[in-house]
């Protein structure tokens, strides 16, 4: 459905504007699947990209600053995102030895096992957008101009 249908707008003051309105609303859809998606798994959205920052480290420890800097939404409270990844058994956080304001953070076996179980739906989420393989690449193209890179 176009942007003007989903908004019940007609006009906007330039196709730059369209487009800023279509890709603020297209991401709070995205967001609103992923939800749904993660829901029966019983983690949000940024708890997975903890999980998959933590999966790429394993089995090595890395602390809530550098997950922090990784993470997709920069805006994220990660010391209350990794408590309650510690409270379901699926992250461990030990104090820094060689800094007691720190922790260090490592995946637990748990934690393993519930990105394999998520890995085999992947699919499902990564295909949402109904683009071809081109059209995924180029969509991704103009998102990394659009930033500068």
């Amino acid at each position: 459905m176009k942007i003007e249908e989903e908004i019940k707008q007609e006009k906007f003051s330039s196709q730059h504007q369209k487009a800023v309105i279509n890709l603020i609303y297209t991401a709070n859809w995205l967001v609103s699947r992923q939800q749904d998606f993660f829901k029966p798994h019983n983690i949000t959205g940024q708890q997975f990209n903890i999980l998959r920052i933590l999966k790429g480290q394993h089995p090595k420890t890395i602390s809530a600053t550098e997950i922090k800097a990784r993470m997709l939404d920069k805006n994220s409270d990660v010391s209350r995102l990794l408590d309650r990844l510690v409270a379901k058994n699926l992250i461990i956080k030990k104090a820094c030895p060689n800094d007691r304001r720190a922790a260090d953070v490592s995946i637990t076996e748990e934690g393993l096992t519930l990105l394999k179980t998520i890995d085999k739906q992947q699919a499902d989420i990564d295909h949402i957008l109904s683009l071809s393989e081109t059209e995924a690449k180029q969509l991704s193209d103009l998102l990394d101009k659009s930033r500068g890179s």
